[in-house]
């Protein structure tokens, strides 16, 4: 690997993500030991300290470990998922059960005093651009103090719109500032497209396992859920999905392609493709979300299924709400042949989105800090899950094994088929401790022995 000097990425960052990519891809095996120091130093031409501040990284990310008067090695890790069992489709409405446990679960994440890893939404002020957001937001005031008396009517303000359509090619994507209408959120974005595209009584396709507030948004609308199974490496069984369309059991689809929500998996370019062909094919609305795209760790960005879209049949979600400010709640929806219905709705259900708050996000993605922000997010998230799995390898019981995840922030773990997760999560609360149950991501049992943990904390001594 050549290591550049880099303002965003010190040589011993880039040492220690070469080394940790090695880990991930069984180059380096568990047991192995690491090169001496010094010949990684002259390998690499770098310092010994660079070396020495490389391993120290992996180290707190639980991937390697020192023995004394030996050197160091690489730790045991976590064993990867396999396949999910197949399973034969079924549509199912949410039991009152699952639907009060979810109400649990949310009032848990949201109190003050637990340490939490079940939330995914940052805590740690470092997170957020907060200071720098609170600048623009001034400057723009003093400069014209008017923008809080004018309505930002949809689409929403057209500097944002147009910064947004720039950002989108990094994805694929060609759009142009009147293909994109302002929304309030990525939940408002994926709503407002199920109520363009299906009528109450219709199916509705989800990944299992999948995130967990779509059972009561589609239980809200009258519609029907099928799940249809996820490999923890590849994303939605495509397979099973053209057995479907063909069947004609579904009238949309709901997935998250890349850095999925809760496994953090990312389907293949060609598996993109393959998936937007035949939601073409078959005239099935794909509502693609994309909110985690941006914190993939890979670089360039995959592109979205949205970006392979030739009729469009793709309705792209997404939000800046884990990137860069969840209290603004923007987001965005590029909607295809459904522009005008899904811009006609947004008009009736809550009109338009904040015009101070949309054009101070539009001056922090067009003066060049929101790329500098993401390329932090990505490191700190990728270093944060793996120190989690190391910790996880360390301490939970034998046979857990867990996701890998290429983005976001949060990876899926499955333990021993005989522990019971939602009774963990239970007995953790009288500890002021929060998890999230597996069994909130599926309308089955299949996942009563999972848990969904978030790394978008910061690691101290309570975590560990």
């Amino acid at each position: 690997m050549s290591l550049t000097p880099s303002a965003d990425q010190p040589l011993y960052y880039q040492l220690a993500d070469s080394f940790a990519e090695a880990i991930h891809q069984g180059t380096l095996k568990p047991g192995k030991r690491l090169p001496a120091i010094r010949r990684v130093a002259q390998t690499h031409q770098v310092s010994i300290n660079t070396v020495l501040n490389a391993w120290q990284l992996l180290e707190d990310r639980g991937l390697i470990e020192a023995r004394p008067q030996s050197g160091y090695y690489v730790r045991s890790v976590l064993p990867a998922l396999t396949q999910p069992v197949p399973h034969r489709a079924r549509i199912k409405d949410p039991s009152s059960e699952k639907l009060d446990l979810i109400d649990q679960v949310f009032a848990a994440q949201n109190h003050p005093d637990y340490v939490n890893i079940s939330l995914a939404c940052p805590q740690d002020g470092e997170l957020y651009p907060s200071a720098r957001l609170a600048r623009i937001t001034a400057s723009l005031l003093r400069r014209n103090p008017d923008l809080i008396g004018r309505y930002a009517l949809p689409p929403g303000s057209e500097r944002l719109r147009e910064e947004i359509a720039r950002r989108a090619l990094h994805a694929g994507m060609s759009l142009t500032s009147d293909a994109i209408t302002l929304t309030h959120g990525c939940m408002e974005a994926l709503q407002l497209a199920l109520r363009a595209v299906t009528q109450p009584g219709d199916c509705v396709g989800l990944e299992s396992p999948t995130y967990f507030f779509l059972f009561p948004l589609l239980a809200s609308l009258g519609l029907k859920a099928l799940e249809i199974p996820t490999d923890p490496q590849h994303g939605l069984s495509l397979d099973a999905l053209e057995m479907l369309l063909q069947e004609k059991r579904i009238q949309a689809l709901i997935a998250m392609p890349s850095a999925q929500n809760p496994l953090g998996c990312c389907m293949s370019r060609q598996n993109k493709q393959r998936l937007a062909k035949l939601v073409n094919t078959y005239n099935v609305p794909l509502l693609e979300d994309g909110l985690y795209d941006e914190l993939q760790f890979d670089w360039p960005l995959s592109p979205t299924v949205k970006s392979f879209d030739s009729a469009g049949w793709v309705i792209y979600c997404t939000s800046f709400t884990k990137t860069v400010a969840p209290d603004f709640r923007i987001g965005w929806i590029a909607a295809g042949r459904f522009h005008e219905a899904i811009a006609r709705l947004k008009a009736v259900s809550s009109m338009a989105e904040s015009r101070l708050l949309s054009e101070t996000l539009a001056e922090f993605l067009a003066n060049g800090g929101y790329d500098h922000h993401l390329r932090t997010l990505r490191r700190r998230y990728a270093a944060n899950m793996d120190e989690a799995r190391g910790l996880i390898a360390r301490y939970f019981p034998q046979g857990t094994r867990a996701t890998l995840p290429r983005g976001g922030f949060v990876f899926w773990v499955e333990l021993p088929e005989q522990v019971d997760t939602v009774a963990m999560f239970h007995r953790l609360l009288q500890e002021q401790i929060c998890v999230t149950p597996g069994a909130l991501y599926s309308l089955s049992e299949r996942y009563n022995h999972a848990l969904r943990l978030s790394c978008c904390y910061p690691f101290d001594e309570r975590y560990s």
